[in-house]
C-alpha cells in the first residue's frame, strides 16, 4: 500500500474526529458554519472523484441534490427519514446512471451544456408537476436539530473519503485515470471506457442525492428554485478545482476558505453573487490551475531540489 494513500487516509480520519465536537464546543453560528461547510466538502469531493480522473466537468450536482431534498420532501409523511435516506440514493444513482448512458460518449463543452441543462429540466418538470396539483412548495416538519444534520453530513463524508480510497486503489480507478490521460489509448487497451465512466459518474449522483435528503429538514420549506439552484452546481466546481483534484482531501482545502469568502461575499455584495462566482472561477482557472493541492507539491518538489544542491 503506498504511503500516500495511508496518508491521506490517516488525515481523513483525524479531521473527521476532530470536526465531529463541533456542536458540542461551538455556537450556533459556528454549527450552521460547519454544516455548510460539511455539505460542501460531500459534494465537492464526491464530484471529484469522477471528474478528477476523467476530466469531465459535470454540472449536474444540483440536479441530483435536488431529487435527493424532494425525496424527504414527499415521503416524510409516510415513511421513516432513515428510509429515505438510501431511497434517495438510490434515485440518484439510477438518474446518473440513465444520464451518463445518453452523455458520457460526449465530450468537452457537450457534456458541460448537457449536465448544466439537465438541473433545469428536471426543475420544470417538478414545477409543473406541482402548478398541476396546486402545491408551491413542501413543508419539513421534523425534530431533526441542525446538530444532527451536521453529524450525518460528518459521516456521509466519512464515507466518501473511504470509498475515494479504495477507488482510487481498484482497477475502475486504474481505468479511469486512463481515460483521462487518453481515452483512445483507453479503448485500444480494452477499457469498456463507458461502462467504467457511468459506474463513477453513478457515486456523485448518489452521494448528491442523499446529501438534498439529509439537508431537507433544514430548510424547514422546499421549492424547486430552492431545491435546483444552479448556483450549487458551480460552487461545487469550484471549490473542487480551487483546493485540486489531484488528491482526495484536495477539495476540503478548497471547501474551506471558499465557504468564508462567500459568507462575505453574500453579505457585502448580495446583487452581485453571480458576476463575482464567475470572477472566483476565473481567477483559479489562471492563477491556480491545479489548485492549492498542485501549489502545495510544487513547494514541496522545489524544496528537495533545495535540499539536493545543498
Amino acid at each position: 500500500m503506498k504511503r500516500d494513500a495511508w496518508q491521506d487516509l490517516a488525515l481523513g480520519a483525524v479531521l473527521l474526529a476532530v470536526a465531529a465536537c463541533l456542536p458540542w464546543f461551538g455556537g450556533s453560528y459556528w454549527l450552521s458554519i460547519g454544516v455548510t461547510i460539511a455539505m460542501y466538502t460531500v459534494l465537492a469531493t464526491s464530484w471529484a472523484l469522477f471528474s478528477g480522473p476523467t476530466h469531465y466537468i459535470s454540472l449536474a450536482t444540483t440536479a441530483f441534490f435536488g431529487i435527493g431534498t424532494y425525496t424527504t420532501g414527499l415521503g416524510i409523511d409516510h415513511l421513516p427519514y432513515w428510509v429515505l435516506l438510501p431511497i434517495a440514493g438510490v434515485l440518484g444513482a439510477v438518474l446518473a446512471g440513465l444520464v451518463g448512458l445518453a452523455t458520457l460518449r460526449l465530450s468537452g463543452v457537450y457534456f458541460v451544456i448537457f449536465t448544466l441543462g439537465l438541473a433545469e429540466l428536471v426543475r420544470q418538470i417538478i414545477t409543473w408537476v406541482q402548478n398541476f396539483s396546486g402545491q408551491k412548495g413542501l413543508y419539513v416538519l421534523t425534530d431533526i436539530t441542525e446538530a444532527d444534520i451536521y453529524w450525518q453530513l460528518l459521516g456521509l463524508a466519512g464515507i466518501v473519503f473511504l470509498g475515494g480510497w479504495a477507488i482510487g486503489r481498484s482497477r475502475l480507478g486504474f481505468a479511469l485515470r486512463i481515460i483521462g490521460d487518453d481515452e483512445t489509448v483507453a479503448r485500444h487497451s480494452g477499457i469498456n471506457t463507458a461502462r467504467a465512466k457511468v459506474i463513477l459518474f453513478m457515486v456523485p449522483g448518489a452521494v448528491a442525492a442523499i446529501a438534498g435528503a439529509i439537508l431537507a429538514p433544514r430548510y424547514v420549506y422546499i421549492e424547486p428554485l430552492l431545491a435546483f439552484t444552479p448556483m450549487l452546481s458551480f460552487q461545487v466546481v469550484i471549490m473542487a478545482l480551487l483546493g485540486g483534484t489531484g488528491r482526495l482531501w484536495g477539495p476540503l482545502v478548497g471547501v474551506i476558505p471558499f465557504t468564508f469568502l462567500w459568507e462575505a461575499i453574500s453579505a457585502s455584495f448580495p446583487n452581485q453573487t453571480t458576476l463575482l462566482l464567475g470572477l472566483c472561477f476565473l481567477l483559479i482557472v489562471y492563477l491556480l490551475p491545479k489548485g492549492f493541492v498542485g501549489l502545495i507539491e510544487s513547494v514541496r518538489r522545489w524544496a528537495k531540489s533545495r535540499e539536493g544542491y545543498a
